[in-house]
């Protein structure tokens, strides 16, 4: 027996006696977002006090994680899993049931013009918190870490040069719709959300001349929905646990010198990610709905994507607070939460490319606050958050993609390599608000939104999720 061995079993005993809690507050009924919050704040206080009594690089705290990620990465994958037969089923259901097929342009337009305008504004917040905290790359110091990580960045520079609007734009048609079932490429949500409308429009194109068989189709569409939904919910379940379990991960292995050498960037990061919470916020309120109540609803699964840090992996659960808490109709919760998880992320495609940009272009004698630069940064930012990958490293690509279209020393962005988890669980947060107030605002001007849903008091609304 290794002489770590008695320390990690109260490690996960510690563990296991949260969760434990955690499940006895399920079955008291107390709230989903009281247990989401609950766990988030247990996951904080047992990491801080793994890191006080071993540190950062302590191979208990290693060993203890990597029991812990059976239940975080674990419960990501979960829902993973459900990501792709949720969008197909969904949107197939959406458009069969629409009255007007071609009111579908409209709807992908507004979420699309919503999510790539937010970008804008994000990029421009994202360049004034950089100027005002002063933000600059002259000064930091390499560290072998860091020097490898700019190395990597530069040896993958070519496969992000290699990328132009035309070619990402077609990397969304279905060549071959089975395999994007897979989450083979990065692009693969957008192209089974194709591949689902061209099946519900070929559907509906059938529902006069052969009424009979689109009738059978519906219905096993609305089977195949009434399932997925259910396995939805049995996994929602899990989030308390999941987020726990993620947050005492982050917590317990974060390095808290690193953090202070670049306070600045975290500052500057955060300010900005706060600012455009701000405008998502304004959004709602413009569309006629309380911004306190607003961010009650669609707190839990904030509080999943700081702690999993994937866009991409919060698609259920937004569509389910989407339709059940905000009173969006499905389809367009789909859309917004699937179209927001590849494009216009205004944390890891606005801000902090921006602010790379920022801090970098005085290096090779660039005015970071010329019309010029500002006017060029904003254009290619547009651009290039379309197919931005909604999981771990999307910013990263993105990042390559502005500094490489700016011929900017890309290396450089490698200095940031300490804190990146830090940030990036703020940004991913960002992400997945954008795409709620995305799918918020097209819901109303499409006025579909259902009011009576939204101002229902969570209790009685949560209950729903409760255990039967």
């Amino acid at each position: 027996m290794s002489s770590s061995t008695p320390l990690l079993i109260l490690n996960l005993s510690g563990a296991i006696a949260i969760c434990s809690l955690l499940y006895w507050l399920q079955k008291k009924h107390i709230t989903f977002t009281k247990r989401v919050f609950t766990a988030l704040s247990l996951g904080v206080l047992l990491g801080a006090v793994f890191q006080i009594f071993y540190g950062v690089e302590s191979p208990v705290i290693s060993s203890t994680n990597a029991y812990l990620d059976i239940i975080g990465t674990g419960y990501v994958k979960l829902l993973q899993m459900i990501v792709i037969p949720l969008i197909l089923v969904s949107i197939i259901s959406a458009i069969l049931k629409l009255k007007d097929v071609s009111s579908l342009g409209k709807i992908s337009g507004l979420t699309i013009g919503t999510l790539l305008g937010t970008t804008v504004i994000a990029a421009l917040v994202g360049l004034l918190m950089a100027k005002l905290y002063g933000l600059t790359t002259i000064g930091l110091n390499y560290t072998s870490a860091e020097f490898a990580r700019g190395q990597y960045m530069e040896g993958t520079l070519a496969s992000a040069k290699a990328i132009t609007l035309p070619s990402m734009l077609l990397s969304f048609i279905p060549e071959n719709p089975f395999l994007d079932m897979t989450g083979a490429r990065k692009t693969s949500t957008i192209a089974v959300v194709i591949f689902a409308i061209f099946i519900g429009v070929a559907a509906t194109g059938i529902a006069e001349k052969k009424a009979e068989i689109f009738k059978s189709f519906a219905h096993f569409i609305e089977v195949a929905q009434t399932i997925v939904m259910r396995l939805v919910t049995l996994i929602l379940r899990l989030t308390p646990f999941g987020v726990f379990a993620l947050m005492t991960q982050i917590v317990a292995k974060s390095n808290k010198n690193d953090i202070l050498n670049l306070i600045n960037f975290v500052l500057a990061s955060y300010s900005a990610i706060f600012i455009m919470f701000g405008v998502h916020l304004a959004i709602v309120a413009a569309c006629g709905l309380n911004p306190k109540r607003y961010v009650q609803k669609i707190f839990p699964v904030l509080a999943f994507a700081f702690t999993s840090r994937t866009s991409a992996g919060a698609i259920p659960m937004s569509v389910q607070i989407q339709h059940r808490r905000l009173g969006t109709p499905e389809g367009i919760a789909n859309f917004a939460a699937s179209f927001g998880s590849t494009m216009g992320q205004n944390g890891c495609a606005g801000i902090y490319p921006a602010m790379l940009a920022f801090m970098i272009a005085p290096t090779v004698g660039i005015d970071p606050l010329s019309f010029s630069f500002i006017a060029s940064l904003i254009g290619i930012i547009a651009i290039s958050s379309i197919g931005v990958a909604g999981v771990g490293g999307g910013a990263t690509f993105a990042a390559l993609i502005v500094l490489s279209s700016l011929d900017l020393p890309v290396a450089l962005a490698g200095l940031l390599i300490s804190i990146e988890p830090l940030i990036d669980m703020g940004r991913t947060a960002l992400n997945v608000s954008g795409s709620i107030a995305a799918g918020t605002l097209t819901s109303r001007i499409m006025g579909d939104t259902n009011f009576e849903t939204f101002n229902q008091d969570q209790d009685d609304l949560i209950s729903a999720d409760q255990p039967q």
